[in-house]
């Protein structure tokens, strides 16, 4: 299922029907630009499904690379960004410079764009970027609340690359890595109109009472920090397509559990939270299922996407989804029936190269024998290490696309044992 759920997003099968008529063009040029971690892979299937000239340039996280002829391919730091990143945003502004009404801008957006476009405001530096960018991700802060945030710091996102781009059109390709779809939130929207301000970024600073630059806050005071507003003219040209999303994963997982003789329900595809509070909700519904048939009788799997949050209180390895499946596994409590999968499509759950984890009826009793205590490795936000330890952990290697956090929980129909 976390297969399937992956393959269903990828840019191979996702780009093609969007792709304009090359006759629409008449004497304008195709410009390919991108952000994201699954914007290489994005850029080969353009490649590979347009014939006629174009040039481009993307950005994507280090090692996710893939092999273009026309359109070149920068790699970057996420999620904590880098100078890498701060070069290839501006080249990126550079790029798009001098475009023409005829011209189109191919914009190919997906998860991870917003660290991988760290293009500071006028006053700020990289360093400001950074520390908020960590800041942020130890908060509990929602990705919507972070994207705010960032916007307003930025010289390239909240609508900017394609205030810049004018008057040439401007077609947008997201492949959606966040709760709800909105594309002002993916890779925080940098061509798309922004009605938030910078009020609502220091609102959200003091709300989480995070400690940012003096910089920062001068900046959204004054608001200097400000993006482009729905009903600006230099975006009338623009166009927003919405090409994978989680819920689109998630079907495809569902038709595996179907062809499987397994019923699956699925539970949303924006859930948010902390981690380890969405883990003990899900897990007594999967125990409601297991004990009483409801909501639906076993066979069956529970899934879900959206992306928790975790606030970091401890020093371990995270990340958001293995923290999930800690919290979910102590609150089943060794449940023969009850087997769990989660992991982040990109393959890359935090800040480790791993997608996620597995959990097993037996998990809990093979970490005792080990000597580990899973509630203590949940309060020091270490599931990483104790996966790893249980040799669970659930490595894909780069991906090449993302559409969210994956999370299936499969209760097994009960036997005369049970």
């Amino acid at each position: 299922m976390f297969d399937a759920a992956i393959a269903s997003a990828q840019p191979a099968l996702c780009i093609s029907p969007h792709l304009p008529d090359a006759q629409t063009l008449g004497t304008g040029r195709l410009i390919v630009i991108g952000a994201g971690k699954a914007s290489a892979a994005m850029a080969r299937a353009v490649e590979d499904n347009w014939s006629g000239p174009l040039t481009g340039l993307v950005v994507t996280r280090y090692g996710y690379a893939v092999p273009c002829e026309r359109i070149e391919i920068v790699e970057a730091a996420h999620p904590v960004p880098d100078g890498a990143g701060q070069a290839a945003a501006e080249r990126l502004l550079q790029f798009v410079q001098g475009l023409n009404a005829d011209d189109l801008v191919l914009c190919l957006i997906s998860g991870g764009g917003t660290a991988l476009l760290p293009l500071p405001a006028p006053g700020l530096t990289l360093a400001h970027k950074q520390a908020v960018s960590r800041a942020l991700l130890k908060s509990g802060a929602t990705i919507s609340e972070m994207n705010c945030v960032r916007r307003h710091l930025s010289a390239i996102k909240g609508g900017r690359l394609a205030a810049a781009c004018h008057p040439a059109k401007v077609l947008t390709l997201l492949i959606s890595d966040v709760p709800g779809d909105d594309p002002m939130d993916i890779a925080s929207g940098p061509t798309v109109a922004d009605p938030t301000t910078c009020d609502d970024a220091m609102a959200v600073i003091r709300r989480y009472g995070i400690d940012v630059p003096a910089e920062v806050m001068n900046l959204l005071r004054s608001g200097r920090g400000e993006t482009i507003k729905p009903g600006d003219p230099r975006l009338e040209g623009t166009e927003i397509r919405m090409i994978a999303t989680p819920q689109m994963a998630l079907q495809a997982a569902a038709a595996v559990a179907r062809a499987s003789g397994v019923t699956p329900c699925i539970m949303g595809d924006s859930i948010e939270g902390e981690a380890r509070d969405v883990g003990k909700v899900l897990a007594g519904i999967a125990l409601q299922v297991a004990g009483h048939g409801q909501p639906v009788p076993a066979p069956c799997v529970l899934l879900s996407g959206g992306e928790t949050t975790v606030t970091v209180r401890g020093n371990g390895r995270g990340g958001r989804n293995v923290e999930w499946l800690l919290s979910t596994g102590i609150a089943l409590h060794g449940h023969p029936q009850i087997h769990a999968l989660a992991g982040d499509t990109d393959g890359v759950d935090g800040q480790e190269e791993i997608a996620g984890a597995y959990w097993a009826p037996d998990s809990l009793e093979r970490a005792w024998s080990l000597g580990l205590r899973p509630l203590d490795s949940l309060a020091n936000n270490d599931g990483h290490g104790f996966f790893g330890a249980l040799g669970d952990s659930v490595i894909t290697g780069p991906t090449l696309t993302n559409v969210n956090d994956f999370r299936a929980i499969l209760i097994d129909a009960p036997t005369t044992e049970n």
